[in-house]
């Protein structure tokens, strides 16, 4: 992450606490990226009907919260994962050291207004009027006990922050792993590889390579054993293709029994290399049947892989890999399209 990118996420940061606690705002995920945004000032409508919510009520109630999480920032979630993700981690580390510091300026004010208090000692050696120093008692009680009652809820508020901060960082990431990994499988999932390969085309286009590759007979897998067993198929492919990767693969689950792995910094023949390397690896996968006493020892898989092409586009390239993924399986199975020149 740059070091810009951190500071302005920083900068915000410390514009979105103060505000928070002003309004009472509890310190959850969505109410943290609502109040991020707001002062950002990046989106109008969302500043007006969070301004107008908060004249109405002086704070924002959770209802209100939600809606206005899911009609401005949700949707932006989806289209900037990546941008989204560094900036949370910059926000969570600077948040943490901003409560640390905001606690330090509570505790000297605090002091201040013990000071305070020491002026009374010197009212007997003043002329001054009853009246006045009554008056000067009644101000000054009045003043330090509001400041106090404002410390005190402030210092509670802070201490509350800092262990909901903790669990912030940790339901934020829950969040981003839900969103970009399969549950069933630990595989990176299609919304992942989307927002990836999109990435590369754009950034590092040049010897960028895709492999698709489906399990053979897969559906023929769920019907006689179930889908159970299926299930225990998917994650024993998915685990051996993660084992196979080389430094910069990622696997990816791209729906049902397909996957799609990236690989950068790779040409088509290495690419077909991993991909015949791959097929052999799941050759040797079995999964058993304990209740049946059987084992799955016929597994395979069929893949098919591309090349980025000058001005493709990652539909295109995805495109030609699924083509050659289908040939393989028009051809009989268990293969890799294209077929190697070597």
């Amino acid at each position: 992450m740059t070091l810009s990118l951190l500071q302005q996420a920083a900068q915000y940061l410390k514009k979105a606490l103060p505000l928070m606690l002003k309004y009472q705002i509890p310190i959850t995920p969505t109410n943290y990226a609502l109040w991020y945004a707001y002062v950002s000032e990046q989106n109008a409508p969302l500043n007006s009907q969070l301004d107008e919510i908060v004249s109405q009520y002086q704070t924002c109630p959770p209802s209100a919260a939600e809606q206005l999480y899911r009609e401005h920032i949700s949707s932006e979630q989806d289209l900037n994962t990546r941008e989204i993700r560094q900036s949370v981690e910059a926000m969570t580390v600077e948040l943490s050291q901003s409560l640390r510091d905001t606690s330090l300026d509570t505790t000297t004010f605090r002091e201040r207004l013990d000071k305070n208090f020491g002026k009374l000692n010197q009212l007997e050696q003043q002329a001054t009027s009853l009246e006045q120093i009554m008056d000067m008692v009644r101000n000054l009680v009045q003043d330090s006990g509001e400041i106090l009652d404002s410390t005190d809820y402030f210092n509670q508020q802070l201490e509350k922050s800092q262990k909901e901060i903790l669990q912030l960082q940790q339901k934020l990431q829950a969040a981003e792993k839900d969103g970009l990994f399969d549950a069933l499988t630990g595989c990176y999932n299609r919304r992942a590889f989307d927002v990836d390969v999109k990435l590369l085309v754009k950034e590092v286009p040049n010897k960028l390579c895709v492999i698709m590759a489906d399990i053979d007979h897969f559906k023929r897998i769920n019907d006689t054993y179930g889908h159970m067993l299926g299930d225990q198929v998917l994650k024993a492919v998915s685990a051996r293709l993660r084992e196979n990767c080389r430094e910069g693969m990622k696997v990816y689950r791209f729906g049902g029994e397909e996957f799609a792995i990236l690989v950068p910094n790779s040409q088509l023949r290495m690419a077909r290399h991993v991909a015949e390397s791959f097929r052999r690896s799941i050759e040797k996968v079995s999964v058993k049947d304990r209740r049946k006493n059987a084992t799955i020892n016929n597994i395979s898989a069929s893949f098919g892989v591309s090349e980025w092409q000058n001005k493709d586009s990652p539909a295109k390239l995805l495109e030609r890999a699924d083509a050659q993924l289908y040939e393989a399986k028009r051809l009989g199975r268990n293969r890799v399209m294209p077929i190697s020149n070597d």
